[in-house]
């Protein structure tokens, strides 16, 4: 079995593309600067998915497409709230947080709507993992807001995000993709980690 998943990650590698090597370059890139709350990770983000949305759609995965071009937007949001404050105020956002009663509320908003979004796409379509694969992209959709808020616990949800898209990209037999994201869960754990200390630091 893991003779078998390591030819295909070989395999894999021999049908990379020049530019989705670049995209995944880009792609660590940003996490590697995020965590480090460089402000120049948002280019990097803004560049990669710009590659991926225009990979995705020529494939015709149209909704990942789509999402990435979502990401892009929120590449230019997030460098403008990290310069700025997001309210004009002309200084670079800090690390904040929800607090344990606003993250319950939200976890169980965005669950509602992933219960809903599975159910049609699970009835509707032909998606595979249609509950699974709905929960991973509502909750993405609203971390990648909290990241660029500066939201101390948006890396615990992308650590859960990531754990579960590993299952599905080995379920789907892109194992490439699965270490990728095996890359970016050890990351956002990083990233918890160091953005709490500071967050503790500045707050002591």
């Amino acid at each position: 079995m893991i003779e078998s998943f390591l030819n295909n990650i070989i395999e894999s590698l021999n049908y990379v593309s020049n530019w989705e090597a670049i995209a995944m370059a880009l792609a660590i890139a940003y996490l590697i600067l995020a965590i480090k709350q460089n402000i120049w990770c948002w280019p990097a983000a803004f560049f990669s998915t710009l590659i991926y949305s225009i990979i995705f759609f020529d494939v015709s995965l149209l909704m990942d497409s789509a999402l990435n071009v979502y990401y892009l937007i929120m590449a230019i949001y997030g460098w403008y709230a990290w310069k700025y404050g997001g309210r004009l105020q002309n200084k670079e956002l800090e690390v904040s947080t929800y607090g344990l009663i606003k993250n319950i509320k939200i976890i169980a908003l965005l669950s509602v709507i992933s219960l809903v979004f599975g159910f049609i796409m699970s009835n509707y379509t032909s998606a595979d993992f249609a509950y699974i694969d709905s929960f991973t992209t509502i909750f993405a959709v609203f971390s990648t807001y909290m990241l660029a808020q500066k939201i101390l616990e948006n890396w615990i949800y992308w650590i859960v995000i990531d754990f579960i898209s590993i299952y599905i990209y080995i379920q789907k037999g892109l194992n490439l993709t699965a270490i990728l994201f095996v890359i970016y869960t050890i990351l956002a754990f990083v990233a918890y980690r160091r953005w709490k200390v500071e967050y503790e630091t500045s707050k002591a």
